[in-house]
């Protein structure tokens, strides 16, 4: 299981995340070329909702270190009713030992349905998210 401290621009809380990825069988090709994720979230205001969400990368450079990713995700409540969507386009330039024991991470996309250019930024169990409408987060992975 995956857990991490988050705080943001918009929260009023510290949040503890977490989440656990379940393995396809080793031969299944969307596990070896993407990720799929389905699940639920329960929030204060909204209750239950329901979200699925899929990401594919695409080498850019022989090692792997560049790439080319898209990425999207669409929540619904449980009446099926309300939907939210989100679509993205990046790239990630991941540079390891980047100093003694220090593993770096760029990313640079544009989120298509808000049109809205976003960077994060990741160093080992820090990451820092940031988009030109002025909002931002903050992760540490524990």
């Amino acid at each position: 299981m995956e857990t991490s401290l988050r705080y943001g621009k918009d929260s009023k809380a510290l949040r503890i995340h977490a989440k656990e990825k379940f393995l396809i069988d080793s031969n299944t090709r969307l596990q070896l070329s993407a990720s799929l994720g389905v699940g639920l979230q329960y929030t204060k205001h909204e209750k239950l909702r329901y979200f699925v969400r899929a990401k594919k990368g695409f080498p850019v450079t022989s090692n792997g270190l560049l790439s080319f990713n898209i990425k999207g995700r669409c929540d619904v409540d449980k009446e099926f009713k309300q939907k939210n969507s989100k679509g993205a386009a990046e790239f990630s330039w991941s540079i390891f030992n980047f100093q003694r024991e220090q593993d770096i991470r760029f990313k640079l996309g544009y989120e298509v349905i808000d049109k809205v250019p976003y960077f994060q930024i990741r160093e080992n169990n820090w990451t820092l998210n940031a988009d030109m409408n002025g909002r931002w987060n903050v992760r540490y992975d524990l």
